[in-house]
């Protein structure tokens, strides 16, 4: 069956009242062959996203019209394995909110996107050959997913020369760039002196953006990692901000023109 994720933009909004109204779904959803599995709260934006596997988008909505009469403002089809690894897999409480790991709380569902990037690696492939460029990969993939291991990414796909991953907190994420260059440059084997990575990282919310899901987010971060120098970590402002008192410090570039962007966006360069 497909899966659904629903946007309410809700002023105001609790997470008790959240949870009554998921209740309320709960008691008439089978009437429509529906089952809403979590939602995720966002009280300081007054969003809420709610999960469901349903028939169809339809059907999805009559639930909540039924239930409580909040119908959601956008009702995006998803790919479960996308959903996964940009919601990721969590567990809930018992009013079915998603909570973040280790009792962290309510999961507000801003995820922070991170690209990797192997500089000229088209370029690199013509010069060294299809089998050599093979392993100068490896030495990528394994600095860079041991990383997120170490700070909590989540791997979303490989992009063939990089890495696409999700992140809870935006602060592991700078950090976990930082690491990645950091062990890129002191790897000892040869093939990594070669090797030049850039980083782009945005943060946002779950949006329908000319039917993909999450696709602003994610497009911002593609843009900052293309628009970085070799070895550069290039970040939007709403990473900057989630970092505030963190101990994390940044460059401010100004603002830059990147495809597919109508409007300059300003773009800062995460400190050594």
């Amino acid at each position: 069956m497909p899966l659904y994720i629903d946007v309410h933009e809700l002023k105001g909004v609790k997470a008790e009242d959240v949870a009554k109204a998921h209740k309320l779904d709960m008691a008439v959803q089978d009437r429509h062959g529906v089952n809403y599995l979590k939602y995720w709260v966002n009280e300081s934006c007054g969003k809420v996203f709610c999960l469901a596997d349903a028939p169809d988008e339809e059907s999805a909505r009559l639930v909540h019209m039924e239930a409580h009469g909040l119908a959601p403002g956008r009702v995006i089809q998803v790919e479960p394995d996308v959903a996964e690894g940009f919601m990721g897999g969590g567990s809930i409480n018992p009013d079915g909110a998603a909570v973040l790991p280790n009792g962290g709380g309510l999961d507000t569902a801003i995820r922070t996107i991170v690209f990797t990037d192997i500089v000229d690696s088209t370029a690199t492939i013509e010069e060294i050959g299809d089998d050599a460029v093979v392993e100068f990969i490896k030495v990528h993939d394994r600095i860079v997913r041991e990383a997120l291991v170490a700070l909590g990414g989540r791997e979303i796909k490989h992009t063939g020369d990089g890495i696409m991953a999700s992140f809870i907190s935006a602060v592991s994420a700078v950090k976990c760039a930082q690491r990645i260059q950091r062990e890129l440059a002191a790897d000892p084997s040869q093939l990594a002196h070669a090797l030049r990575v850039r980083i782009g990282a945005a943060a946002g919310e779950p949006v329908e953006h000319q039917g993909d899901f999450f696709g602003t987010t994610v497009n911002l971060a593609a843009r900052l990692c293309s628009h970085a120098q070799p070895e550069q970590v290039l970040v939007s402002t709403a990473v900057v901000e989630l970092c505030v008192g963190k101990g994390l410090r940044f460059h401010d570039l100004g603002e830059a023109a990147l495809k597919g962007f109508g409007q300059p966006v300003r773009v800062h360069a995460v400190a050594a």
